[in-house]
Order: structure tokens, then C-alpha cells, then sequence
């Protein structure tokens, strides 16, 4: 049987096969480790929702949406923000504080900045290789969503 893969080794996987070179990740801006850490964010949490089981396609894309929208990321990242080191929570406030030029349809302005600098932390683990921290940051966001 095949071994699965996991993120991390997507990520190098990818860089491998297109010839990336590493880029110093504190040049990126926050709003870039945003993009990326909004697909990253969704592809995990879509993952999680397929793999607990199948199902029409629009039930599984309610269940997804109820927990990538703009809302559900910032009650995730208040209930992280304590367990962030001082290294994660410095890329949260920069992606919280770049400033937009887009704005979410059902949050208010201060979710919408809160969830920017949860996905430029997302952002920021998935490119520098620290893909456990950031499953394990968000399985604790999504627990609080439960809650």
C-alpha cells in the first residue's frame, strides 16, 4: 500500500519538481503570505472534511465554508493568539495590520483584518517547512469552533 503524503512533503515536493529556489520568507509581504495561507487553509480544512466522509458535493462545501469564512477564522485566531512565540504572533499582527484593498462580504472590518493576519501566519508556516505547528495551530482553531 502507498504511503500517504503529507503537506510538507507536497510543499518540497513542489519545489523540487518546478525548480523553486528559497526566497528569504521575511521579504515576502504579509498580504502574499495571506494568498498562500488562504489556499493552504482551505485545502487543509477541505481535506478534513472529505476525508470524514463522503457526501454531496454542496453539503461538503457548507460544511468547508462554515469554517473558512472570515468569521470562523477570527474566533480561531483568538483562540490561538495565546499559544503563539513571539516570532508567530509578530507575522500575525503584520497581517493583520497590511492594509487591504478587498474586504469581506459577511464580516465586519476587524474580522476580516484578524482573519488576513490568521492566514499570513498560515502562510508563513506552510513556507518555512513548519507544517506540524501549523496543522496542530489549526485543529486548536477549529476545536474552538466547536465550542
Amino acid at each position: 500500500m502507498e504511503e500517504s503524503v503529507s503537506l510538507r512533503d507536497t510543499a518540497r515536493g513542489i519545489e523540487d519538481f518546478f525548480h523553486i529556489t528559497p526566497k528569504d520568507i521575511r521579504t515576502f509581504s504579509p498580504l502574499t503570505l495571506a494568498y498562500i495561507g488562504d489556499d493552504v487553509y482551505d485545502l487543509v480544512v477541505r481535506t478534513i472534511v472529505v476525508e470524514n466522509g463522503n457526501a454531496p458535493v454542496n453539503k461538503i462545501d457548507r460544511r468547508c465554508s462554515k469554517i473558512v469564512r472570515a468569521t470562523a477564522q477570527c474566533k480561531s485566531m483568538r483562540a490561538i493568539e495565546p499559544l503563539l512565540t513571539e516570532e508567530e504572533a509578530g507575522v500575525y499582527r503584520r497581517g493583520r495590520n497590511a492594509h487591504s484593498y478587498t474586504k469581506a462580504k459577511n464580516a465586519s472590518v476587524e474580522e476580516y483584518r484578524v482573519a488576513t493576519g490568521f492566514e499570513a501566519l498560515l502562510g508563513y508556516l506552510y513556507l518555512t517547512g513548519q507544517t506540524e505547528r501549523m496543522f496542530t495551530l489549526i485543529s486548536e482553531g477549529i476545536d474552538a469552533l466547536d465550542k
